[in-house]
């Protein structure tokens, strides 16, 4: 139990470099892309393949549960609670604080990151724990 909080900054360690890996990935796919679309466009091609990367490197490196269809196909779902905030919130930066386009995405990435931790955790737990164990864990809770 004493390793707890060791595991726990290991993790968020994890989380956070590759965080940093992936915005530095989507922001450059984005600035790219920014260049011949619009802003909302480019920004969500980018988020889109973000997304790929978030899942691999989340279930891989940072929670260390297996690869599944199952984790593949639930893993949007942080991101489209994630992108449908982030996007509402870069509309109001860019439209209504007057903060640059190129500059927006940085900020909203920053102010997404413990909101996605959390979704992260939650739902790559649930994905990769085997059916009985899932069961097992709502019974206990239940039972309280």
């Amino acid at each position: 139990m004493g390793s707890e909080p060791h595991i726990r900054v290991k993790r968020w360690l994890r989380f956070l470099l590759g965080g940093g890996v992936n915005t530095a990935f989507t922001y450059a796919v984005y600035l790219a892309l920014n260049l011949v679309f619009v802003y909302q466009l480019a920004y969500f091609v980018a988020y889109t393949l973000g997304v790929v990367f978030a899942y691999w490197f989340n279930a891989v490196v940072v929670f260390r549960v297996p690869l599944s269809w199952k984790g593949f196909f639930s893993y949007p779902v942080v991101y489209i609670v994630q992108y449908a905030a982030s996007a509402f919130l870069l509309g109001g930066l860019v439209e209504l604080a007057g903060i640059m386009e190129s500059l927006a995405p940085l900020v909203v990435a920053i102010a997404m990151v413990p909101v996605t931790y959390l979704m992260s955790k939650s739902v790559l737990g649930w994905a990769g724990r085997p059916k009985s164990e899932r069961f097992q864990q709502n019974v206990g809770r239940n039972d309280g």
